[in-house]
């Protein structure tokens, strides 16, 4: 293929490099120049375009990248037609993709303008959804080098469907274990198995115990369960321990125990019968994705996992931090007091409050965003940092005779994560916590701070500390600097909830009372507090 300038007067049957506009008509890149064309980009005064020209043996984009697209479409997938250079693969089915990692990469290496990408090995889909996607970066190229990476990609991408399962699930007891947390174990699982198909048929519950639970195993089998999960009250730590104990017991065999994926490290997979166990790691009990979702989807989708299949898994084993295990990676600084920030949300655009922004309403003849600011710089606390967004210059004007550091969230309409972003941001690197509250929650004075900084301080295994009102959680929230990385990667409106849900084993609650759930969203609670708006503004 040619490539560059040439005379319009020669460009007939050329393809035209760049986006051209004429009188009325645009013609688009990769547009095949007719003599009309041509004689119409003379007339307004064009005569010379960027065009490439085929040589003989090319092959155009289109066809390329069609033709590498077929070469690697294995079972489970279907196309789409190729378009400027590209073509998609999609999943026919709900299963996992199964790609050939080497073939790929050897087909991107033949050339620069080759090339192929997938979604992740063994990534979960849904039928539908696209997942390669073969692109020719030029308008033509060779056709010994398409030849060449159709041989490399021959049959590359699959959909392992998944087959649907009737699990029996063997739970153990012991006396921290609350029945709570095991009948929300089970939801949990439940929601992991609906993509499959797959459903908890029969629950057992025994005591922590090899026999016990090797007995539920077997019963279990019995009664036609083809797969089974393990859940112990106490998790895996050697292959002596209860789980690995009970299939031994029922005459099955532990394939393998531990993996390099974090949280999940203390699976156990095994095999009595001719039938799939899984022995869930703790970390399973959350919804979030761990290492036991990794082998559980393989499973389900009728692919063999060998422990060299769970020993490659290190390269990307590093997960989100989920809490459940007894104690932290990290543990709190030692030696001196720690250091702990406050953060003051006073961004949003009070939308509830039908137009002016509730923090500038006064209550005890105070703006709303005086009172939060004042408890947090009375807290004693190291730093104070006030996040602003709309009418920032009036809820600074507030606070300014304040020791604070004000903060503007640019993006504040985009919802609450924004300005928390910006706030953990803006802490200084020392700093050990912060106290995250809300600019409208007028009852939280320093006293209330106080007893959040107390619990963190007086437990090692206190790495967030969470308000309530007669035990129903609340705001503020304190949060070790542990959590400063996941805080900093909030999106949307929802704050930080979903956060403190993942890690109970973290969570200490502070009772504060009714201050902890009373915020003034609408002109009907600051009233019947009362308050009083402030003259209503649309300023942002």
């Amino acid at each position: 293929m040619k490539f560059g300038p040439c005379p319009v007067d020669q460009a007939p049957g050329c393809i035209l490099a760049h986006k051209t506009a004429l009188p009325g008509r645009v013609l688009k890149k990769g547009h095949v120049l007719t003599g009309q064309d041509c004689a119409d980009l003379a007339a307004s005064g064009v005569s010379t375009l960027v065009v490439a020209r085929l040589d003989p043996g090319d092959t155009g984009e289109d066809e390329a990248a069609g033709r590498l697209a077929m070469a690697a479409m294995g079972p489970g997938l279907s196309h789409d037609d190729a378009f400027t250079g590209r073509m998609n693969l999609y999943a026919d089915c709900d299963g996992l993709l199964v790609v050939d990692a080497d073939a790929v990469t050897a087909a991107n290496r033949i050339d620069p303008a080759i090339t192929f990408a997938t979604l992740a090995n063994f990534s979960k889909v849904g039928a539908g959804r696209m997942v390669t996607t073969a692109k020719i970066i030029s308008f033509a190229l060779p056709g010994a080098l398409i030849a060449a990476a159709e041989r490399a990609l021959e049959g590359a991408v699959r959909i392992a469907p998944f087959k649907p399962r009737r699990v029996g699930l063997v739970a153990t007891r012991l006396a921290h274990l609350k029945t709570a947390t095991m009948d929300k174990t089970r939801r949990v699982l439940e929601e992991r198995l609906r993509a499959s198909g797959s459903s908890v048929f029969r629950e057992t519950r025994v005591p922590h115990e090899a026999k016990a639970v090797a007995e539920a195993m077997t019963e279990l089998i019995r009664q036609g369960a083809d797969f089974l999960i393990l859940f112990g009250a106490s998790a895996v730590i050697d292959r002596q321990d209860v789980l690995p104990a009970a299939v031994d017991r029922a005459g099955g065999t532990v394939r393998h125990l531990g993996m390099p994926v974090d949280p999940g490290n203390l699976l156990m997979l095994a095999e009595l019968s001719g039938v799939p166990v899984l022995g869930a790691p703790g970390c399973a009990r959350s919804p979030k994705e761990n290492g036991f979702d990794w082998v559980l989807d393989r499973l389900l989708a009728g692919l063999e996992v060998t422990p060299g299949d769970i020993t490659a898994m290190g390269v990307g084993g590093l997960l989100m931090e989920i809490g459940t295990r007894p104690q932290p990676r990290e543990a709190k600084r030692s030696g001196s007091a720690p250091k702990i920030a406050a953060l003051v949300l006073a961004a949003g655009k009070s939308s509830r409050m039908g137009g002016p922004n509730k923090l500038l309403a006064t209550l005890d003849g105070k703006p709303l965003i005086r009172h939060a600011a004042e408890a947090a710089c009375g807290a004693g606390l190291t730093q104070t940092i006030v996040v602003t967004g709309h009418l920032a210059e009036d809820i600074a004007a507030q606070v300014a005779d304040l020791d604070v550091t004000l903060v503007h969230n640019p993006d504040f309409a985009d919802g609450m994560s924004g300005s928390i972003r910006a706030g953990v941001n803006a802490l200084s690197e020392d700093i050990d916590a912060v106290i995250i509250l809300l600019g409208d929650m007028p009852g939280i004075g320093a006293d209330a701070l106080g007893k959040l900084v107390s619990a963190y301080r007086g437990s090692r295994s206190c790495l967030i500390a969470t308000a309530t009102a007669d035990g129903k959680r609340g705001n503020p929230v304190l949060w070790d600097r542990r959590f400063f990385s996941a805080l900093k990667n909030l999106s949307g409106d929802v704050g930080a909830r979903h956060v403190i849900a993942e890690n109970p084993g973290f969570v200490t609650e502070v009772e504060i009372g009714v201050a902890a759930r009373l915020d003034l969203d609408t002109p009907e609670a600051l009233r019947a507090a009362g308050g009083r708006l402030p003259e209503d503004r649309q300023g942002s």
